[in-house]
């Protein structure tokens, strides 16, 4: 494409300015070039031994590439340091980090075999000059935080600017910071083969690095890590294949100290493997005879039936009817399946039915449903597919004529003639692998459940979602993790702190068995009612309203439940649930219900959402909980959560608020082909009650947002 704008660009200045303005021209376009290499041109990028960018235990100003996560371990004596880190916008990256103090053993829990000394903390770097700003002869500057929230032992604040110097392969750094980093700090960094086409080879960069970190008079630092024989630390660090990072180095002149970190980026991933098995769009044959005597329509709508199967989407209903204008009309009702992407439904959709509409019928409406609930329709004018088909409209063009509507109802017996009528899928199984994950027992800092959940979903009367889900655990080491925090035992009911009690069992467990009904009422507004089984803990009733009209990047809602707690074996319920008073437990009388006004905005240019829920919570605590979510265009997604109730939860002598990390990986990263199924995984900062509520089912929102978007690189 870019070849092509170039030739376009000499013709037309040749022809009309002449020889000296077309030599002028390709000075400027290869000046530009010039630029976009130096921008795009970087010395490899490395981690430091919290896994931010950095050297060995200093930061640097530099960022990796959007959407790149990163996981590994540091051994860094006498620390253990296990991180993982996510570049989430341009200028913002941020890590956690889970470091054990080697050797000293918890004060509270170490006889019990709770181990080493713990700390965790959540660190922050935010770019305020990088070298896409246009200022090539400044260095990248960032201001950050280590160990900014918490219990805040590693906590650190500084200010740091670095320079790379490409044509030498060299970068710097200089910093200043206060807190654990005190003072001025600097590291230097050499790529000595970066311009030999030899793998890993080209990746090994010399680093060496002044290191500010106040071992000596810092209150909260190891024993045995407080001597200081010289702060400079040299080592040298390599990645191979860009995926894996070794570091190794010498640290505070008297110890050994390495590291090894994984990192991909999720963000940009199109997946592991490339979508072979994915139908290709649809081509041929074309057929656009004419619905009467040589087409039938039973004909017509066993070649769409056929078409939208091969392409991986369910055609469900067909019609013949009128359309506003009083022209000749099909209206369609399918279900996608498989794919992720609004816009590769639609490009499908349009080959098909460019290729397949008879010359008769004069528009067709597409009505793409969801979990039972129309989502949005596509208003397509034959003579618009007819243009499509024979290259004379751009795909530019042919999207601003057709877009994303609300949907309109089916015709009635009065106004248009059912071709053809599928019922939804009565049941279809899957199974899938489960890993579960606790962190801070008593006898251990972590505990797992490996196994499998399977079970049938479908839709009864053609109407009516239902699911129902078992679990079996095959692996577990959660039989001795208790239900109650021994040194700070939850004051307030006790309706989330003891669901470890529901996964320490190894036989069949039914975990949810529910019922729902969505549905579309008129313009942005939907509803959906349920009942069941709704999650290892709780069934009940619920009750959801939303109005999101299609286009719009915001929505609102409201949503209700009635919930009874589950025994932790069996089917039945209980109206008891614990308390303590003190160390004290007591049982009171308990029915659970919550309700909440829901709030929606989606920034799209960021690939931002935000969620903010203002209501009673499941422990009667009342307040608001807010999320926050970055989604990449590869259907990754990450996410932050933070709650504030009228609750007096008290840890550790402090108010908590529940707060946690939350992030979701398409399946098909791991497929040959699309797929819709996506795999969660969620941590909260400490399994408490405050801020809790329970699940209800498949929320609205989420339905139609996953329905209508697609997200841009």
């Amino acid at each position: 494409m870019f070849h092509k704008l170039c030739l376009l660009a000499f013709i037309l200045s040749f022809s009309l300015y002449g020889e000296e303005d077309v030599s002028s021209l390709f000075h400027d376009l290869a000046l530009v070039n010039e630029v976009n290499k130096e921008i795009n041109d970087a010395l490899p990028y490395h981690y430091n031994y919290f896994l931010m960018g950095g050297y060995f235990s200093t930061p640097s100003a530099r960022m990796n590439k959007v959407g790149t996560a990163a996981i590994g371990f540091a051994y860094v004596p006498p620390y253990r340091n296990y991180a993982a880190t996510l570049q989430a916008l341009e200028r913002l990256e941020l890590g956690v980090n889970y470091t054990s103090y080697i050797g000293i053993p918890d004060p509270a829990m170490g006889s019990l075999g709770f181990g080493d000394f713990t700390d965790r903390g959540i660190n922050l770097k935010i770019a305020l000059l990088q070298k896409l700003d246009g200022f090539p002869y400044f260095p990248e500057i960032a201001v950050g935080l280590e160990d900014f929230y918490g219990t805040k032992r590693f906590h650190a604040f500084y200010v740091v600017g670095t320079k790379e110097f490409l044509n030498y392969n060299f970068e710097a750094t200089f910093g200043w910071g206060k807190g654990r980093i005190k003072g001025f700090f600097g590291g230097l960094g050499w790529t000595p083969f970066r311009q030999f086409n030899i793998p890993v080879l080209n990746r090994l960069t010399l680093l060496g690095e002044w290191d500010a970190t106040d071992y000596q008079n810092h209150i909260f630092e190891h024993p045995k890590g407080r001597k200081v024989k010289t702060r400079v630390n040299l080592g040298l660090t390599v990645s191979i294949f860009d995926i894996l990072q070794l570091s190794i180095s010498s640290i505070r002149g008297k110890k050994v100290a390495a590291s090894a970190s994984l990192n991909y980026n999720l963000g940009d991933s199109q997946g592991f493997f490339p979508k072979v098995d994915n139908p290709p769009y649809y081509r041929s044959p074309v057929d656009v005879e004419p619905v009467g005597y040589l087409r039938s329509e039973r004909e017509l709508s066993h070649e769409m039936a056929f078409a939208f199967s091969e392409q991986g989407l369910n055609l469900y209903r067909l019609y013949l009817t009128t359309d506003e204008n009083s022209g000749r009309s099909l209206w369609i009702k399918m279900i996608n399946n498989r794919y992720r992407e609004e816009r590769d439904i639609k490009h499908r959709l349009e080959n098909v039915l460019s290729a397949l509409t008879p010359s008769n019928i004069d528009s067709v409406i597409v009505v793409v449903e969801a979990d039972g609930v129309p989502t949005h329709e596509y208003r397509f004018r034959s003579v618009d597919l007819v243009r499509l088909r024979e290259g004379t409209i751009s795909d530019f063009e042919f999207q601003t004529l057709s877009p994303m509507r609300e949907p309109s109802p089916p015709p009635n017996a009065f106004e248009g003639t059912l071709l053809y009528h599928r019922s939804k899928a009565i049941w279809t199984f899957s199974i899938r692998p489960r890993l579960l994950t606790f962190f801070g027992s008593a006898t251990g800092k972590f505990k797992y459940s490996a196994g499998f959940v399977a079970g049938p979903d479908g839709y009864l009367f053609d109407r009516f979602y239902y699911k129902i889900q078992g679990a079996y655990n095959i692996k577990s080491s959660m039989s001795d993790v208790g239900d109650m925090d021994m040194l700070n035992p939850s004051q307030i009911l006790n309706v989330r702190s003891d669901s470890v009690r529901y996964f320490q069992t190894n036989t069949v467990a039914l975990e949810q068995a529910y019922i729902q009904r969505g549905f579309y009422m008129r313009k942005g507004w939907y509803g959906r009612f349920a009942l069941g089984y709704f999650e290892p803990a709780y069934g009940g009733v619920a009750a959801e309203f939303l109005y999101y009209p299609v286009g719009s990047n915001w929505g609102i809602g409201f949503e209700g439940a009635g919930v009874y707690k589950r025994n932790y074996r069996g089917f039945g319920f209980t109206t008891k649930i614990r308390k303590f008073d003190g160390f004290e437990p007591r049982f009171v009388h308990f029915i659970g219900y919550q309700f909440f006004l829901d709030f929606y905005y989606d920034i799209k240019p960021l690939q931002l959402d935000f969620k903010v829920s203002l209501g009673k919570f499941l422990a009667r605590d009342v307040g608001a909980r807010f999320e926050l979510g970055r989604y990449f265009s590869s259907g990754f997604r990450f996410s932050v959560w933070y709650s504030m109730t009228s609750a007096h939860d008290i840890v550790n002598g402090s108010r908590y608020r529940d707060k946690g990390i939350a992030f979701m990986i398409p399946f098909d990263f791991f497929l040959k082909k699309s797929s819709r199924t996506y795999i969660p995984y969620a941590l909260s900062v400490w399994l408490r009650d405050t801020g809790a509520r329970a699940a209800t089912g498949k929320r609205l929102y989420n339905t139609l947002h996953e329905e209508r978007e697609s997200y841009d690189n």
